[in-house]
């Protein structure tokens, strides 16, 4: 049976079915500019959708509405690999819109999010301000960087010199690029564990899509024979009277030590023809920011990336660890997801922690969306304090919570979804 929508009698939900998945990814690709995909793009996205999570609004025949989710482990701090539901997919009609469908399909999903007794939703926000509604908040950051190699140096540091760098086909050293990203996943918050067949993600390369610029390239790095780094890019081909000003496109690159990251980027910088770096999506506490002799001349910009939502509160903060001993009750408020609503006690260390429904005095007051910001370590409590977010109800009790959700290294999500 379908699910009435409020607003809107003749629309219901429906989980999807597999013969309707072209009819179900047309609307969304619609509600999106419509411009159709290569072959190769909508045949992966077709077989990573699993359908059992993913749910349409139909009026009639007709889609005007999809979500979907992915079932990831994802980092949080302390290392802990733990379930979350991958928001995606998500679109209503412009003929269906302000008609509480959008409402409708989160509504749902959230129930079944935590039906399937996962902690945590997350996704990649088209537009921000759509989401805060529904509980979910930045909570991880990364930069652009357009890095003007003409007139940037790089400088290096011992042992640079021991890495061989060698051109690969991406295809042909994937499987070793992926063991290597494997390695990466537990060290940082916001990464996720790639499941079978997602590493085709890592290959996609529609030639409608370089804008001019080269099919994929790589380039690892290795020492004794060993994979410690790689890189994959574009370079896109440009001239003026002067002479070249080719870009490379940096698409991804990781690195198991600083003489290997090092040399990746030295090599980045060197590329023959060129005289820019374009980097994407890449840690706003990325080492080569400071080997550069000019960061002004990188032109970074920051940009939101993943936005959380705690599902479950007491499940989601108990299952990561604090940098520093933390024993404070937060008042929480959650009007979409009311089961969250009220004082919950946390206490917690760098070993383990636990989070409990109490009846004692609260130390801080917020909403679901500050937990949600602080809750990979990437965001202080301190800064939605001074917003007037968070209230401070036990003197202390703030510097106390923002010094243990805090992380070593920032928080990142290497690839969207």
């Amino acid at each position: 049976m379908g699910t009435d929508l409020g607003r809107s009698p003749s629309t219901e939900l429906r989980v999807l079915r597999a013969d309707d998945w072209d009819r179900w990814y047309d609307s969304l690709l619609r509600a999106f500019g419509g411009v159709p995909e290569a072959p190769e793009e909508r045949e992966l996205w077709n077989s990573l959708t699993e359908t059992e999570r993913s749910i349409g609004a139909w009026d009639g025949d007709a889609v005007v509405g999809t979500a979907s989710a992915f079932d990831f482990r994802l980092t949080v701090p302390g290392g802990a690999s733990v379930p979350a539901a991958g928001v995606t997919m998500v679109s209503v009609a412009a003929t269906h819109r302000r008609r509480g469908v959008l409402t409708s399909m989160m509504r749902r999903q959230l129930d079944d999010v935590r039906s399937w007794g996962r902690p945590l939703a997350v996704l990649t926000a088209s537009e921000p301000a759509i989401y805060g509604r529904f509980g979910y908040a930045a909570a991880t950051y990364h930069v652009n960087a357009r890095i003007d190699t003409t007139r940037v140096r790089l400088t290096v540091p011992p042992g640079t010199d021991d890495v061989r760098l060698r051109y690969a086909e991406p295809a042909d050293v994937l499987d070793a690029c992926e063991a290597l990203c494997a390695r990466q996943v537990p060290l940082r918050p916001g990464m996720v564990a790639r499941s079978p067949g997602w590493e085709r993600l890592m290959l996609l390369d529609p030639a409608g899509e370089r804008d001019g610029a080269s099919p994929l390239q790589c380039v690892v790095a290795e020492r004794g024979g060993e994979l410690v780094g790689y890189a994959r890019f574009r370079v896109k081909p440009d001239w003026e009277p002067a002479g070249p000003k080719g870009t490379v496109v940096l698409e991804n690159t990781e690195a198991l030590d600083p003489a290997a990251h090092a040399a990746l980027w030295r090599f980045l910088f060197g590329i023959d023809l060129t005289t820019v770096i374009d980097a994407r999506r890449r840690p706003v506490d990325e080492p080569w920011q400071y080997l550069v002799s000019d960061v002004r001349r990188c032109e970074l910009l920051v940009r939101d990336s993943l936005h959380v939502r705690l599902v479950d509160v007491g499940a989601a903060l108990g299952a990561r660890t604090y940098q520093a001993p933390v024993d404070v009750v937060f008042e929480v408020e959650d009007s979409f997801c009311p089961w969250n609503a009220g004082r919950w006690r946390l206490t917690g260390d760098t070993k383990g922690a636990s989070c409990e429904r109490t009846e004692e005095a609260a130390d801080l007051a917020l909403s679901v969306r500050e937990l949600g910001a602080a809750y990979l370590g990437g965001v202080s409590l301190t800064v939605p304090a001074a917003a007037g977010l968070v209230r401070e109800l036990r003197e202390g009790a703030l510097a106390e919570a923002s010094v243990g959700f805090g992380s070593a290294v920032a928080p990142w999500l290497p690839h969207g979804f």
